[in-house]
């Protein structure tokens, strides 16, 4: 069985018990649960990872250390992984504030992939960063016949969705509709001709359909963690 990419969202934050849009690294620190749960995270880990990245932020490196702690592995940083850059809406907690980053986040999930947030990053911008790093680790050890290991990358909720989705084809709508709480995952398996599959979208598994009803921000203003 070939290796698969594990994206997991860090635990939970300072900011995120604070509803802060939290995204200029380093950021917050985790909390003492946020401990609890990338603990509890690599002690369900179903096939042992050979391999334990995160991004340059506080909260990811946190999480990544209370994985390495339980694993026995080695954590190491890629630049590129940290969470989609928010711009003027930083450290803000405010419904408008929430209301303006998800409906930019959502029209990044109907294509348009151009728009930027208010003084922050494009959804192409976001793409042109990470995916390299995901690109770089399939060709080092995904593709080699002689890797068989999962690779864990602690990563942040709003990147992971968008990333998971296009690079898998998963239905805007469902990436939308389906947060990833705090230690929750997308996992992606590599298929042929670089492609990848999206195998499983936190406790979901595929196929995954489209939510003809999702109401993104609706649903962020309701949320007590709208980052996820």
């Amino acid at each position: 069985m070939s290796g698969r990419l594990v994206l997991v969202r860090h635990g939970q934050s300072h900011a995120n018990v604070e509803r802060r849009l939290d995204t200029r690294p380093p950021g917050a620190a985790l909390t003492d649960l946020g401990r609890e749960q990338a603990g509890t995270f690599a002690r369900g880990l179903t096939r042992s990872p050979g391999l334990l990245a995160h991004s340059l932020a506080r909260r990811a490196a946190e999480t990544a250390a209370e994985i390495a702690a339980a694993t026995a592995l080695e954590p190491h940083e890629f630049d590129g992984l940290h969470e989609v850059q928010v711009g003027e809406l930083e450290n803000r907690s405010d419904d408008e504030a929430i209301t303006r980053f998800e409906s930019v986040y959502q029209r990044w999930h109907q294509g348009e992939l151009a728009v930027p947030m208010p003084g922050g990053e494009t959804g192409d911008e976001v793409l042109d960063r990470y995916v390299p790093v995901l690109t770089q680790l399939r060709i080092r050890y995904l593709d080699d016949d002689a890797w068989g290991d999962d690779i864990v990358v602690v990563s942040h909720g709003a990147a992971i969705r968008l990333v998971s989705a296009v690079l898998a084809g998963v239905e805007g709508t469902f990436a939308l509709d389906h947060h990833l709480a705090n230690t929750e995952s997308v996992v992606l398996a590599p298929v042929t001709d670089g492609r990848w599959s999206c195998v499983q979208w936190g406790a979901r598994l595929p196929p995954f359909y489209p939510e003809p009803d999702a109401d993104p921000v609706h649903d962020a203003l309701e949320s007590v963690d709208p980052m996820g």
